[in-house]
């Protein structure tokens, strides 16, 4: 009992940071983030009534490509495919023809049909068909770890397509209330599953230990659900919204029973995940071919106990700072914080040799101006200089109980006088008593 409520509480930290995604709006993001254009951001649905719902895309979804092939990954190792092109034409097919397809899918979690789940394919599969190139061509960087840190937890592989809609599989995505990363943790829940985040290190962009963290989350909230339908939705939400909207549905736990209650984005979220595996199964159906692939070199990793920049490690090794960049993610101000615990710089597989060979040369080299943090400073020992005219707060502390002594002294005095006055008041009333006193006798 005392795990289940250990694991709820944890959700509900979750859910608060999700729920203030609808009112806060943070001005910037870290320099190296990556500034992401966005399009048209919700969708239109009108029923045979005329009715009009409105449903938000997931913000990945409105990713503009040039942002997405600014990434140093896709302008290394990204290129199209001059033997498949994409066309521009996207064919339509009957309906029944999406619902076998979807049918045979082979997956764990139901992916039905219906006209919501089609508006995602045809926005995937028209609008989104160069950003589905793209992200074929990614796959095959980031599916690999995703498929490892499923398995590890024992769910179903196709949810590897989540960060499909949460970042486009951008790993240096950060969404406008400061969700980052491939799955797109906010700050609290990532340092709930253990993802660090400090000043200089934000664990959220790194793959590896960011797809590790999102898979025993995902299991957390089947513990919760016992359906992945409302695992994902509760994924984009919160649980406690999902509480919320089983409750406003008189406690169906199925997820289109309670679409109406939920939150505009997430009656997009799960449409849009089924469709997400679709297009991912089905692109060449639709004209859409994946960029080409050229896998980056092997890589090795150092350890280091001392702090270094990334532009060091670059100018000794004569390397591509950007290339150190999207090797070591985490890193969010090119410092690896060694003296604070000894970190990993992942490097290809010679260089890390070299690292090895070059290692004094570059935790000396220009190190006054890139590791520019002092370790002790002098004080300057001039005569202090204390103005008559104003007393700034907390600069000068002696001349701040000159002055109260002074205040205390001041009123002292003229208590004193007071105390004076009324006696010698005191004093002639008593002699204009007795002098009456004397006259009546």
């Amino acid at each position: 009992m005392k795990k289940y409520l250990i694991i709820i509480a944890a959700l509900m930290c979750h859910a608060y940071a999700i729920q203030a995604q609808d009112i806060i709006d943070p001005e910037g993001n870290d320099e190296e983030d990556e500034e992401v254009v966005a399009a048209e951001d919700e969708l239109t649905i009108t029923d045979e009534q005329g009715n009009e719902e409105i449903i938000d895309f997931p913000e990945a979804m409105t990713y503009d490509l040039d942002s997405l092939m600014s990434l140093y990954m896709s302008k290394t190792y990204l290129s199209d495919d001059a033997d498949c092109r994409t066309t521009a034409e996207n064919p339509t097919f009957d309906k029944q023809v999406y619902i076998d397809r979807l049918r045979r899918l082979p997956t764990v979690i139901e992916m039905p049909y219906n006209e919501v789940v089609q508006l995602f394919i045809d926005r995937y599969s028209g609008r989104l068909r160069h950003s589905v190139s793209y992200m074929l061509g990614a796959c095959n960087f980031y599916m690999p770890i995703f498929e490892e840190a499923l398995d590890a937890y024992g769910l179903p592989l196709e949810l590897k397509y989540l960060p499909v809609i949460e970042s486009a599989l951008n790993p240096k995505a950060v969404s406008r209330v400061g969700a980052t990363g491939l799955w797109q943790f906010m700050l609290a829940t990532g340092k709930q599953y253990g993802l660090e985040v400090t000043s200089l290190t934000d664990e959220r962009r790194d793959p590896v230990k960011a797809s590790y963290a999102a898979a025993h989350y995902l299991k957390d909230l089947y513990k919760i659900f016992g359906d992945w339908s409302l695992v994902i939705a509760s994924y984009n939400c919160g649980p406690e919204n999902i509480n919320k909207a089983i409750h406003r549905a008189g406690g169906k736990k199925d997820y289109w029973q309670i679409y109406p209650y939920l939150p505009r984005e997430t009656r997009g979220y799960v449409p849009a995940f089924i469709a997400a595996n679709y297009i991912m199964t089905y692109y060449s159906a639709h004209g859409i071919c994946p960029m080409r692939t050229k896998l980056p070199a092997k890589t090795d990793t150092v350890v280091v106990s001392r702090n270094v920049h990334l532009q060091q490690i670059a100018a000794v090794l004569d390397l591509d700072v950007e290339m150190l960049r999207t090797l070591n993610p985490a890193y969010r101000r090119d410092i690896v914080p060694g003296l604070t615990e000894p970190s990993a710089i992942k490097l290809n597989v010679n260089d890390a040799t070299r690292f090895i060979d070059l290692q004094d040369s570059i935790f000396n080299y220009n190190t006054a101006e890139l590791l520019t943090k002092r370790d002790e400073v002098d004080v300057n020992d001039a005569p202090t200089f204390v103005s008559k005219k104003k007393v700034r707060k907390g600069r000068k502390t002696t001349v701040r109980r000159k002055a109260t002594a002074k205040r205390r002294s001041s009123r002292a005095t003229r208590s004193s006088r007071k105390a004076t006055a009324r006696k010698s008041k005191a004093r002639r009333t008593t002699k204009k008593s007795t002098s009456r006193k004397r006259r009546r006798r």
